[in-house]
């Protein structure tokens, strides 16, 4: 297959009409099958989304520097490399035009431990094919700043670790008071990599136990670039929306009856 774009005759069954948005985030698609790369591409664009597709490793890493991206849409399985080598060379390219993109990896079989490792390299997310439609618009999301509150917060996850629903509550009321001093800082520790860096290695701690997910992982992906450069700005930009949400679904959990 080509480097090519595709285009859907007519949106997907029960897709409806969209709402007119001001923006349109540009994606680059980048998988060597054909079916998938289809699918993901019509799909982005019924939901309002710009999407370019590459077939190759190398051509996706070559239109990833030369243009600026939203979203890098990247398949973990690809002749000469996949969604790790990719953006890897981007994130080690500070003049390339998309170093700073968001990423979510894509993939037909993905681990726990697989997420983990992707998440940790920098991936906002990731994608498990066959996908749907809510799927594509849970990424878009990202990039738009949409993520709902209520993603937040892994209600499981805090339990499992605080042991009862009195100690928990607790617990995240302390993690929003941390998160309202680090919203407050957050642009001077950008500047101090060192204490950044110290600073979301605690940070990740405190969501473990609160079962803040969204937000440690996010914490993660912007720790481990700390060692080698500074923040790129999207990445700070998507660790800072993902910190107001998350103070936004404490603050729901604070309200009176809640």
């Amino acid at each position: 297959m080509n480097d090519t774009d595709f285009v859907m005759t007519s949106p997907p069954c029960g897709s409806g009409p969209l709402p007119a948005r001001p923006i349109f985030p540009r994606v680059l698609v980048a998988d060597d099958d054909p079916t998938s790369c289809r699918f993901l591409c019509d799909g982005l664009r019924s939901l309002g989304a710009e999407a370019e597709a590459s077939s190759s490793s190398s051509g996706a890493l070559e239109r990833a520097r030369r243009q600026a991206f939203d979203l890098l849409l990247l398949d973990c399985r690809m002749p000469g490399g996949g969604a790790l080598h990719i953006l890897d060379e981007l994130r080690r390219d500070r003049r390339a035009a998309s170093a700073g993109s968001t990423a979510v990896a894509t993939s037909a079989e993905l681990e726990a431990d697989d997420r983990r490792r992707l998440l940790r390299a920098g991936f906002s997310d990731t994608l498990l094919k066959p996908c749907q439609l809510a799927d594509l618009q849970r990424v878009l999301a990202i990039v738009r700043g949409e993520v709902p509150a209520q993603a937040m917060l892994d209600d499981r996850a805090g339990l499992s670790s605080s042991g009862d629903a009195a100690t928990m509550r607790a617990l995240r009321g302390l993690l929003r008071d941390e998160l309202l001093l680090l919203q407050r800082e957050l642009d001077a520790l950008a500047t101090d990599r060192a204490g950044f860096a110290e600073r979301l290695h605690r940070l990740r701690s405190s969501c473990g136990f609160c079962g803040a997910t969204a937000l440690a992982e996010q914490a993660a992906a912007l720790q481990q670039p700390l060692s080698q450069h500074a923040p790129a700005p999207a990445a700070l930009e998507r660790f800072r929306q993902t910190l107001q949400a998350t103070l936004q679904a404490l603050n729901g959990q604070q309200q009176p009856g809640r």
